[in-house]
This record gives C-alpha cells, structure tokens and sequence, in this order.
C-alpha cells in the first residue's frame, strides 16, 4: 500500500513526472537501436556471433551493450567507447596541467572537459570499430555480407559504428539532463537488465529440466542472490559519521570563546568511489588480451587464453588487485580532504581532539585510508564472487554474471543513485520518500 501511495506522490509532482517519462522514452529509443542490424548484413546469420558471445570477455561486453554486440546492432559498441574515454581524460588530469586547470574552473571548465571527451569518444570509435568489422569478417560465413565485404562496406560500417556511439552518448546526456539519474550509467544498466531474463530462463532449464539439482538448487542461487544484492547495497551506502562542532559567531562577527553550537557529523563513505574502481579495472583487463593477440608465440596465446577466462583463477587475482588499486586512487582524487578542512576552518567548525586546518586534513585522510582498505577488499570480493558461483555451483556462465562482479555493482549503485533523486524530490515537495533513509514527512492538503 505505502508503495502505490509512494507512485500515486511521484505522479502528482508535475516535473518528476515528465523527467520520468523522458528517460523512459530514451531508454526505450535505446533499446530499439540496439535491435537494429548492421546494413548489408544477413540477421538470419548471426549464429556464430552469438556463439562467440557466449561466455569470456566478449560475453561481458555483449551484456553492458544489452545484446546488441552480438546483434551486429547499429550500437553494437555501445556506451563503452565513452566509457573509455571518460577514463583516460581521468588520468589525465592528474599528469597534464591544462586539464588541472580546467578541473578548477568550475561549470566553465567541465564543459570543455566533457568535449574533449566526446572527441576522445570518436577517436577510440574509429580505431574499435574496424576491429569489430574484422571480426564478423572472421566470424561470420561469406553469404551474411549481403553487399560483400569490400572496402565500401567497412567504411560505411565504421561510420554507422560511430555514429551509433554517438548518438548513444548524447541519449545519456540528455537523460541526465532532462531526465532522472546518470544517464550513461542508466544506459550501460539497462543493457545489463536486458539479459537477465534470458540467462535465467537458461539457468532453470539446465538445473530443472536436466536434472541438474532441480528447483531446490534454483531456490538456493536465489537466496546467494538476494544475499549478494544487499551486500552491495550496504558496500555502497555505508558510511563513517565524523562528529564536527562549530563555535558560535558573536555580534561582532568573531567567535565566543568557549561557546559551540550543536554538533554534526561528516559522513565518510566506506566505498567513496561507487563503482567506478570495478569500471577502470575492467575497461584495463581487455588490454592484456588486446596486447597478446599480436603475437604469435606460446607465451602471448597462454596470457590470451588466461585472460579470456573471466572466471579463471588469475583473471580474477589481477581484477581484485586491480579493484584494490583503483578504489584508493579514485578516492585520492574524488574526495578533497584538504578542501573540507579549510571549509570547516572557514565556518568555525572543528573535529573534537584535532586542530583545525593541517591537522584536520591528515585526519581526515587518515580516516579516509582506514575505512577504504575494508571497502576495496569487500568491493573486490563481489567482483570476484560470480568465478565463486560458478566453481563451487556450477552456475551457468551467463546467471553467473548476475551474482556479483560488474553487472550487479552497476544495476545496485544506479539503482541507488536514481532512487535518491527520486527520493529528494519527494522530500522537497513533503512526500515520504522512497528510501527509509530519507525522513518521512506528512503530506501537506
């Protein structure tokens, strides 16, 4: 009941309703486009592609594409190029002081940023799409290239490629901007979602229908489900309260001594970099791959065939490391601890025991440190629990997927993320919200 009044408060508020229905439009534009084959190519054979996409690294990206990779879809390289791009003007920005400077510049600076995004976008587009062009060439029979596989169709191929991504790309923006929640994340999630009815479907099958453990062994995959679910759930809300006075401003505008006002509290977050660390991580563990496909030699072929395994023991060390890595890196640079120690010596706020300015900021990142190593080896567990599942289960590959990893982490923390703006306007407009941690507040007539 509380739900339906919940939906019935959403649809009253004027504006969450039309940014609702705006980013449902998009995404369902989205996944019509990702249905969209190729032009010259026979959709009736598309067989081996989707064979090839079965399970490895391939399999992972057909499922953040929603299928559309193995569709020889019109956005078969999805949002990923973006993705990518996204990354390395990240890193970037910490070596070269032009994007340093833009960094700084406020509202300015971000949009310079972000194009020079969109043209990285392009860039990294016209060197994959070619190679997804070669490899229907390899994968496909001749008699699917209806227009033959000539030059002509490879160029016409990579701009359709390319403008795919691009449209893509500007569908999340204008989610984002028009709409509720991140739109690229919402778009990668999506993708995600698409494929999970499907690697059910074939998960009951096998267990039931092959005697392979019967709806006992379904029954327990759902419980580690929902139990994986809320763990990651937890992995992103959790946070560590720092309690924070304030001394109270006198009529001349100084500070009474030894009078402070109510304490507060600075929430530090377990996991301060969401899931962006599993994203960096995964974006790099196509390029051991990548690398060693351009030999020839027996040790190039064995770091191939490791790493094509995303359920292998070594593809899932170095992704933890990696996961590690890249959760304290991304929390360096995400959260300015010397900036929230010269805000709170600017308004008259202390940590109790800790002198305000430098010392503050050490403690702050001290703390930062501590409550990251725990965060980063639970959000590495996760990633790594779908090979878990699958060695110890017998999980098919593709459910498997569901059970943790980069899918899961992505569905949970976009979900989150959505819910909150959801939530806030709820709030701002005196509507229960849908998170119990927002404060309930009673309906104004």
């Amino acid at each position: 009941m509380k739900f339906i009044n919940t939906i019935k408060n959403i649809w009253k508020i004027e504006e969450l309703k039309n940014r609702i229905l705006v980013t449902l439009g998009l995404l369902l534009v989205y996944r019509f486009g990702a249905q969209v084959v190729l032009p010259g190519i026979d959709a009736a054979q598309l067989s081996n592609l989707a064979t090839q996409t079965d399970g490895g690294l391939l399999g992972l990206l057909n499922a953040f594409t929603g299928g559309a990779f193995s569709n020889a879809s019109v956005f078969a390289l999805g949002i990923m190029p973006y993705i990518s791009a996204s990354i390395v003007v990240q890193l970037m920005g910490i070596a070269i002081p032009y994007l340093q400077k833009l960094q700084k510049e406020g509202e300015s600076g971000r949009k310079k940023i972000n194009q020079i995004t969109r043209w990285l976008t392009i860039a990294i587009t016209l060197v994959q799409g070619p190679g997804y062009i070669y490899n229907l060439f390899a994968t496909l029979p001749g008699e699917a290239f209806l227009l033959g596989d000539n030059l002509t169709f490879v160029v016409s191929s990579v701009i359709i490629l390319t403008t795919g991504t691009i449209f893509a790309m500007w569908l999340g923006e204008k989610i984002t901007d028009k709409g509720i929640g991140n739109g690229i994340s919402l778009l990668i999630m999506v993708g995600i979602i698409a494929t999970l009815p499907q690697a059910f479907i074939q998960e009951f099958a096998s267990r039931v229908f092959e005697s392979n453990g019967g709806l006992v062994m379904i029954l327990i995959e759902l419980v580690i489900w929902f139990a994986i679910i809320m763990a990651s759930v937890m992995l992103v809300m959790a946070v560590r309260q720092i309690p924070v006075q304030y001394a109270r401003r006198s009529a001349s505008g100084g500070y009474e001594k030894n009078v402070f006002g109510s304490r507060q509290y600075i929430p530090l977050k377990l996991n301060a970099s969401g899931v962006m660390p599993i994203i960096f991580a995964q974006a790099i563990m196509f390029i051991p791959v990548a690398v060693a496909g351009l030999s020839d030699s027996d040790a190039a072929q064995g770091v191939t065939a490791a790493f094509q395994n995303i359920f292998g023991f070594w593809y899932n060390l170095v992704f933890a490391l990696l996961i590690i890595v890249f959760t304290y890196f991304y929390t360096a640079i995400t959260v300015p601890t010397n900036k929230m120690a010269d805000d709170l010596k600017r308004s008259g706020g202390f940590i109790p025991g800790i002198r305000p300015g430098g010392e503050t900021s050490e403690y702050l990142d001290r703390i930062m440190s501590q409550i990251t190593l725990p965060g980063s080896i639970f959000l590495a567990l996760i990633a790594v629990f779908p090979a878990i599942v699958v060695q110890l289960l017998g999980v098919q590959q593709n459910w498997a997927l569901f059970f943790g990893g980069t899918s899961l982490l992505i569905m949970v923390g976009v979900a989150i993320d959505t819910m909150q703006q959801v939530n806030s306007y709820l709030l701002n407009r005196h509507y229960d919200g849908l998170m119990k941690t927002g404060k309930n507040r009673k309906a104004v007539a």
